[in-house]
């Protein structure tokens, strides 16, 4: 899939949807920014347990696929002038394909529903299983895009010392940088003996765990922000529960970066809780980097 000269393409899935069509603005956006081709993909699959008795049902079913991509070109044309695209129409569930052209991109962007589902669907299941699955990072574009902003641009990430955190802010500082915006960095830390009851740790000195938990915050940030000198940084450490907290700072933002799973996760869980509940609600496109 890639350039010979070896660039990876930005992937978007497509499907005619309205969310499909915010993805594609995206996509069109970021390969733009990071001088990359684009591909458009779209998966068909016939949906019913039993297979029609006509090759030509296929073929027909197959035809509207290609049909639906070369809407997808046209209004990339009228999006990005000049902008190397290409298309690819693939046999399987929309998940499936996109994990697989996932293997050969610099990035992947999906709407976060698309068609199918009952009305009131926060995210599809591609939108859900593909940032858990993909080794590669994923943007999930909301509903609801930002309007368009012409300065005071930001992209807000989570930091909770992870290793996926850690891809998070290198995603964060690059993406703020191809915009010329600044990287708002957040830690929610949570404290674990405010907590009632029989789970309270004993004997525990709040204020130096936390003070200790602001350091190590600001000392991760410090080799991100020397590496990219032209990004503004904000710092937010906020003494509440993540999932609140990253969902309020990302109002406003360009972008919400996270970790796959952070510190706290199930092991046995792809995407963490905050993750999760960012993919449901946050007021921003989603980005989910994998460890």
């Amino acid at each position: 899939m890639g350039d010979r000269d070896g660039r990876r393409p930005v992937v978007v899935g497509y499907d005619g949807s309205p969310g499909a069509d915010q993805a594609l603005c995206w996509g069109a956006e970021e390969a733009q920014l990071r001088d990359l081709p684009l591909v458009i993909f779209h998966a068909w699959h016939w949906p019913y347990p039993f297979h029609p008795l006509a090759q030509q049902v296929l073929e027909q079913v197959e035809n509207v696929g290609a049909a639906v991509l070369e809407a997808g070109v046209d209004r990339v044309r009228e999006l990005a002038e000049g902008l190397e695209v290409r298309t690819h129409l693939a046999k399987g569930t929309s998940a499936a394909v996109m994990l697989e052209a996932a293997r050969d991109a610099e990035l992947v962007v999906l709407g976060s529903r698309g068609h199918g589902g009952f009305e009131d669907l926060q995210a599809g299941s591609a939108a859900m299983q593909v940032p858990a699955h993909a080794d590669r990072p994923v943007i999930v574009v909301r509903p609801t895009l930002p309007p368009a902003r012409r300065d005071g641009v930001w992209v807000t990430v989570g930091v909770d010392g992870s290793p996926a955190s850690q891809a998070a802010l290198a995603f964060a500082f690059a993406e703020a940088e191809l915009r010329g915006g600044s990287v708002v960095a957040l830690c929610a830390w949570w404290d674990t003996s405010a907590l009632p009851g029989p789970n309270r740790l004993p004997f525990t000195d709040t204020e130096m765990m936390r003070r200790a938990a602001r350091e190590r915050f600001e000392e991760w940030l410090r080799p991100w922000a020397a590496r990219h000198p032209k990004v503004a940084v904000r710092t937010e450490f906020k003494n509440e529960r993540p999932q609140g907290a990253v969902n309020e700072m990302a109002r406003g933002a360009v972008l919400l970066v996270l970790g796959a799973r952070g510190v706290g996760a199930v092991p046995a869980t792809r995407l963490g809780p905050v993750t999760q509940s960012a993919l449901l609600a946050a007021p921003c496109p989603v980005a989910v980097t994998p460890p």
